[in-house]
């Protein structure tokens, strides 16, 4: 028997991961080298400008704007992090109330526009309010992971290097978006009342959890070893079945094409109203390379 192929692969530890980092889950056609890159959005850069690992955890976004842009990778289909995001917009107390209602015109920070959570609190907004994106100034710092990609004109980078928070408290902006690193305290509060009923009932309706973070492979290693990617592909589709199996509550990860083509569809199209993709993409742009490795038509 031959030896296993060893790919260079990062993931966040998540409880969909721990059993292919400890070994619990394993493959006698491939063996995942984890590198460990905290926070893991720093991995994303390196990912789609210079396919610096095998396989990688990558922002839904991210994923999409690289395949806009014809970076070399391969989005595999395996959610393994997904999140409701109405309460990660908030404003700051002593400033007074911020409603949805009162947005259009006013400043929302947000680490970078491009930013995943960023993303699905504008869909939501755009949704549930009828506040077009252009409508709102959007101030961050970071630039997108796809060099390529620019940020739209109604989006503002200040000259400062201010922290969101800092940004918050000084009143330069008149709420923010966070995603993990949401502040805590009563004086941080969610702009949309009742998030949480909310987003139980968006899930419901739509059939899906809000998605953060894909699968992906590099175009080029998906070319040198088929194989090993798809036995890495059945590695991470038994790990997000075990993850669903032991859960509890909303379905937060997901896998298998069937799974991913509605929203993938609904995430292309709040891009698209976002200024975040060049043009609309097919299904077949962004799941068909996958499909090709996984179903075998590669060589």
């Amino acid at each position: 028997m031959s030896q296993p192929i060893h790919l260079h692969t990062v993931l966040k530890t998540t409880a969909l991961s721990t059993p292919l980092k400890n070994g619990a889950l394993k493959s006698d056609r491939v063996v995942l080298d984890f590198t460990e890159i905290t926070p893991i959005h720093k991995a994303f850069a390196p990912m789609v400008r210079d396919a610096t690992f095998d396989i990688s955890e990558l922002a839904i976004v991210t994923a999409l704007q690289a395949i806009a842009f014809k970076r070399p990778i391969v989005l595999l289909p395996v959610v393994v992090a997904s999140r409701f995001q109405r309460g990660c917009l908030v404003s700051y107390r002593p400033h007074g109330d911020v409603k949805p209602e009162q947005l259009r015109g006013k400043r929302i920070g947000v680490r970078s526009y491009t930013q995943t959570t960023g993303m699905w609190v504008r869909a939501h907004l755009v949704e549930d309010y009828g506040l077009a994106t252009p409508d709102i100034r959007w101030i961050t710092h970071d630039l997108a992971h796809v060099e390529q990609y620019q940020d739209p004109r109604f989006v503002e980078h200040p000259a400062h290097d201010k922290s969101l928070l800092d940004m918050l408290h000084d009143g330069d902006i008149d709420a923010a978006i966070f995603g993990n690193d949401l502040p805590e305290g009563d004086d941080y509060v969610p702009v949309i009342a009742d998030a949480k009923a909310k987003d139980l009932n968006w899930a419901q309706q739509h059939g899906f959890v809000p998605i953060n973070h894909v699968v992906v492979a590099s175009a080029e290693i998906c070319k040198r070893e088929p194989l090993a990617v798809r036995a890495a592909y059945d590695l991470l589709a038994k790990a997000e079945n075990q993850q669903v199996a032991t859960s509890v509550g909303p379905r937060k990860t997901l896998s298998g094409f069937e799974s991913l083509s509605g929203p993938l569809e609904w995430i292309i199209d709040a891009c698209l109203e976002q200024a975040l993709l060049p043009r609309k993409l097919s299904l077949e742009e962004v799941l068909g390379p996958a499909r090709a490795l996984l179903e075998g038509e590669m060589a």
